[in-house]
């Protein structure tokens, strides 16, 4: 069984969110603020967070940085707000997934059913695409059967973004991920290696495309067939 930390300070979001998702199917388990949510992370395995961002003690944004620092598991952060200096924000410190309030609960089902989904890609050796494979132990590319061998910097890059389908990354985040946090260069070495990976895929393939998300960074969209 699935188990999903619920974390706000507002009962009532609390117990909608545990009686739609353990009518799906969902063990759950909850936590007022952040800190709370901290001890119980030491207690529990879970596979997928819910946090709301206006939180005493421990907000959403620290609460999902540490997430992102010790665990390997989807965060959707529950805001009131729907400004883009917000929502940066958010991915900045990793999370996944955003949803503003008031929402509907469906759209909640929908969003974990797609993060878990993709976690899944991501703890597998090879990343399908459609027709294009990522092998990750051999770092091969394999486009419409045909063997691509890419610098290893464009492969880690490809690979990263292709692990979290949709999910927008910003220029520090992949900096960090990719060159690591001693890299003395600027974000406009991500900009170059990512026009480098559409200038190779764009003539061979459509099974997927990398997006500009104007101000913020970078996402892999797979392409519906």
């Amino acid at each position: 069984m699935i188990n999903i930390l619920i974390v706000d300070d507002d009962a009532h979001i609390r117990e909608l969110l545990k009686h739609y998702l353990q009518s799906e199917g969902f063990a759950t388990f909850e936590a007022s603020d952040g800190e709370e949510a901290s001890d119980l992370l030491t207690e529990q395995q879970i596979q997928l967070a819910i946090v709301d961002v206006m939180m005493p003690n421990k907000d959403g944004y620290q609460l999902c940085e540490e997430i992102r620092s010790y665990y390997d598991f989807p965060v959707i952060l529950l805001t009131a707000k729907d400004q883009l200096i917000d929502k940066e924000k958010g991915y900045s410190v990793g999370t996944d997934d955003y949803i503003t309030k008031p929402f509907e609960p469906k759209e909640v089902l929908f969003r974990i059913q797609a993060l878990l989904r993709r976690y899944q890609m991501v703890s597998a050796k090879k990343i399908h695409l459609n027709d294009t494979v990522i092998d990750r132990k051999s770092y091969e590319v394999y486009c419409n059967g045909k063997l691509l061998m890419l610098p290893m910097k464009e492969f880690e890059l490809l690979s990263q973004l292709a692990s979290y389908p949709d999910r927008i990354f910003t220029r520090e985040e992949l900096i960090n991920l990719i060159w690591g946090a001693d890299f003395d260069g600027d974000d406009r070495t991500v900009n170059v290696h990512i026009k480098r990976l559409r200038e190779r895929f764009t003539s061979l393939t459509d099974d997927f495309s990398i997006k500009t998300v104007r101000g913020v960074g970078y996402k892999l969209e797979v392409t519906k067939k």
